[in-house]
C-alpha cells in the first residue's frame, strides 16, 4: 500500500468556518482546504501553504493540531494519512469570494476555481466531502473551551 500524507485546514474567523465549492463541479460536496504534504515538508508548513494556495488568505496561523486519521477509498491501493489543524484567520476576510488553486495535486494540471464562504459553527456547516468532517467535533470543543463557552453554543 502507498501512504500519502495529507493536511486539512479548519480555518476559522470568529465563530465561523471556511468551506468551499468547486465552481466547475457543482455536484461535489463542499470541502475545507486540504492538500498533499510535500516530501520533507513539515505538516505545519504544509497546512499553512495549502490553506494559502486554496484561499489566497494572508496572515493565517495554526491554532492547534486536532488529530490524525487514515482514510482510503474502497478498492484503492493508497492510504491517505490525514492530519487536521485548526487554522486562524486574523484579518477581516470577504464574506464570499472566488480563488483559483493554481497547482492541484490531483486531476488535470489546470487551475481549479473555488467559491469560498463562511458558515456558522456548529449548526450551519454543510455536509462535507468524504471525511472532511472527521475532526469537526474536536474543533468545536476547542473553540468552546478557548472562548469560555461563548462560541458554538448549541441552538435548540
Amino acid at each position: 500500500m502507498d501512504l500519502v500524507h495529507k493536511v486539512f485546514a479548519y480555518i476559522t474567523w470568529g465563530n465561523r468556518l471556511l468551506v468551499f465549492d468547486h465552481v466547475d463541479f457543482p455536484e461535489d460536496s463542499p470541502q475545507v482546504p486540504a492538500g498533499t504534504r510535500l516530501e520533507h515538508e513539515r505538516p505545519e508548513t504544509a497546512v499553512l501553504r495549502e490553506a494559502w494556495e486554496e484561499t489566497g488568505l494572508e496572515g493565517l496561523s495554526i491554532g492547534a493540531f486536532l488529530g490524525e486519521i487514515d482514510f482510503s477509498w474502497e478498492g484503492s491501493e493508497k492510504v491517505f494519512r490525514r492530519r487536521f489543524y485548526h487554522v486562524i484567520c486574523p484579518n477581516s476576510p470577504p464574506e464570499r469570494w472566488q480563488h483559483y488553486e493554481e497547482h492541484p495535486s490531483v486531476g488535470p494540471p489546470d487551475p481549479i476555481l473555488f467559491e469560498l464562504y463562511w458558515v456558522d459553527l456548529p449548526n450551519d456547516v454543510p455536509e462535507l466531502a468524504a471525511g472532511h468532517d472527521a475532526f469537526l467535533p474536536q474543533l468545536i470543543e476547542r473553540m468552546r473551551d478557548s472562548s469560555s463557552g461563548s462560541c458554538c453554543e448549541q441552538q435548540g
